[in-house]
């Protein structure tokens, strides 16, 4: 029996509710967050204004921003109990693991209640979310238990300084900013729609999130950027590049950081983080990385007329900025953090449990055998 083909399979363009929070792709608008759109606030917004937009509705003034800040800062120390179970998690465990459990621990050890702090729960995962991944990959690869609580006025501050071990450059500090910046919210994407599907439910913040998480831990949405370093990291020039990529394409081989479910011309977020990427190598004094992810973007244009999304160069720009490859998924967690709660918060005020219709495609009539005859 054929299976039946369903229309808009994966529920990919059909509309699933409404939001005030981002447009993703809209024609006239591209990526904008509350109305602001996504090359504004690279440039002027520092990721803590995005995220009390975003978590509170406007941007702060200085003195909401002050206290905003100094709150975050607060809640950067992880509860002796998170840091115990840190410790026991193995050096080869995938550092996307690490966070959702440190989420879930976090949940037991800080519940959320009856939702009427649900901000500050959001607050408190925020926060966390650095000091969790930092101090497990520390611990587990130097065996260095760190301080999370850093007095660095960002969170791209504090994890730069807790991952390296040393302190950032200003620069460096503002790239990892941006970063964080153009992953802190998406539309109905796979993980937020997750965390809302959850959320629906009224369960807690710590189980939507670590929903998410999980969500987000699949190649096919957030693993794009390690998978896209793995494959820049093989070739040494332009030509190298464009050799082997032309051989991936003629075995077709899937090329990790190309195309996107919702964009059909470009990815706003890319031009803006290639171009940190390409400040990045200059700096360094290396532009090798720069230089092949350069020519791969060229190449899959021409031969494919595939555009990269903001994971492709994101790969380069982390890696000039001292953070290994199997931390690059988990920054995207950090960022998306406030993007999530902000689902869940939209999704709690007007809440209706999400639950689709399916079509049925098995066997009509089946007829029982019984286990000695079968």
């Amino acid at each position: 029996m054929g299976e039946k083909k369903l229309e808009g399979a994966g529920l990919r363009g059909q509309v699933a509710g409404n939001t005030a929070l981002s447009t993703v792709g809209k024609t006239g608008k591209g990526l904008t967050y509350r109305g602001y759109a996504i090359e504004e606030l690279a440039e002027k917004a520092t990721f803590e204004e995005v995220a009390y937009m975003l978590l509170y509705g406007k941007l702060p003034t200085q003195s909401e921003y002050d206290e905003y800040s100094s709150k975050l800062k607060s809640y950067r120390s992880l509860p002796t109990e998170l840091k115990e179970v840190l410790e026991r998690i193995p050096q080869d465990a995938h550092p996307m693991d690490v966070m959702r459990t440190g989420c879930s621990m976090l949940g037991n050890l800080d519940p959320e209640g009856d939702f009427s702090n649900q901000s500050e729960t959001a607050d408190r995962i925020l926060a966390s979310m650095a000091s969790i991944v930092t101090y497990w990959y520390r611990y587990s690869h130097e065996g260095i238990k760190v301080e999370t609580a850093t007095d660095h006025p960002t969170i791209g501050g504090q994890f730069l300084s807790l991952i390296t071990g040393k302190e950032p450059s200003e620069e460096h500090s503002r790239v990892l900013d941006v970063s964080l910046i153009l992953y802190a919210e998406h539309g109905f994407n796979a993980s937020t729609f997750t965390a809302r599907t959850c959320a629906s439910t009224l369960s807690d913040m710590h189980s939507c999130i670590t929903g998410a998480i999980g969500t987000l831990r699949g190649p096919l949405h957030g693993g794009a950027n390690e998978a896209a370093m793995e494959m820049i990291e093989q070739y040494n020039t332009r030509e190298e590049a464009k050799s082997g990529l032309l051989e991936l394409l003629a075995n077709k081989e899937k090329i990790m950081g190309f195309g996107h479910a919702v964009y059909t011309n470009e990815d706003p977020r890319n031009a803006i983080i290639k171009k940190w990427s390409k400040k990045l190598s200059e700096i360094d004094g290396d532009a090798t990385l720069y230089e092949v992810s350069d020519e791969i973007e060229r190449v899959m244009d021409e031969e494919k007329g595939m555009f990269a999304n903001t994971d492709f160069f994101m790969a380069s720009a982390y890696h000039y900025l001292g953070i290994p490859t199997q931390i690059f998924t988990p920054l995207f967690v950090i960022g998306r953090t406030s993007g999530w709660a902000a689902n869940i918060m939209e999704q709690r005020a007007d809440n209706r449990i999400i639950r689709p219709s399916e079509e049925y495609i098995g066997p009509d009539n089946s007829v029982w055998v019984d286990i000695a005859d079968r």
